[in-house]
């Protein structure tokens, strides 16, 4: 093989090599007040030394939790303390009685050596109970507006099961148009979802929208 074509070789091997490890970061979402667990998938043996680390929003980076051979664990900063726990056989943490202050990048040392993988927890609310509003119009007095005002992500159903297809709204959320059928015990709901949870409102029912028109 001539120099030139090893040289093209090892080039392309460095990249894919790269483009593997630039890819080493996972998302993980957990709910105010609740409970998650992350890590590596599993360590290789010898192990003396585990040291999680939080990157704040401040730019801060704390030791979460740390474990050694000789000292066994110790949880140095405040705001993990009393709710933070490692598996030193597993590299695994978990952390209790989640808050807002806990989202951001963590990474592991193994070893004193930094792992190439690392976490980007974020800590979010429960999504409220929505409730939808009802608009109506003289230009179309057959149908009306039904609103959900909320950021998160909204999902309208009807009755039928049928998934519909909202407008958005300002200054948030989104809207759809419910046409009379002429059947009262016709209905709409609204979901919102986040990755940690969801919650659908009280059905609105064709019947309280075209009072005395069925």
């Amino acid at each position: 093989m001539s120099l030139r074509c090893l040289m093209l070789v090892v080039i392309c091997v460095v990249f894919i090599t790269t483009e593997t490890v630039s890819g080493q970061e996972v998302n993980v979402f957990g709910e105010v007040g609740g409970t998650v667990s992350f890590g590596s998938t599993s360590i290789n043996p010898p192990v003396s030394s585990i040291i999680w680390k939080h990157r704040k929003s401040t730019g801060l980076v704390v030791k979460v939790i740390e474990w050694d051979l000789d000292d066994g664990f110790s949880t140095p900063n405040l705001g993990f303390r009393g709710i933070t726990t490692l598996n030193e056989k597993t590299g695994e943490i978990n952390i209790t009685k989640l808050n807002f202050e806990h989202s951001g990048p963590y990474t592991i040392d193994i070893n004193s050596k930094e792992q190439e993988q690392r976490f980007n927890l974020e800590v979010l609310a429960r999504v409220p109970k929505p409730e939808i509003k009802i608009e109506k119009t003289e230009m179309k007095p057959n149908a009306v507006y039904l609103k959900c005002e909320y950021n998160e992500t909204i999902i309208w159903k009807n009755s039928a099961g049928e998934t519909l297809k909202g407008s958005p709204h300002t200054p948030k959320g989104e809207l759809i148009t419910a046409e009379k059928q002429g059947n009262p015990d016709v209905f709409y709901t609204c979901t919102l979802k986040n990755a940690v949870s969801e919650s659908t409102s009280d059905p609105v029912f064709e019947r309280d929208l075209f009072e005395g028109k069925i």
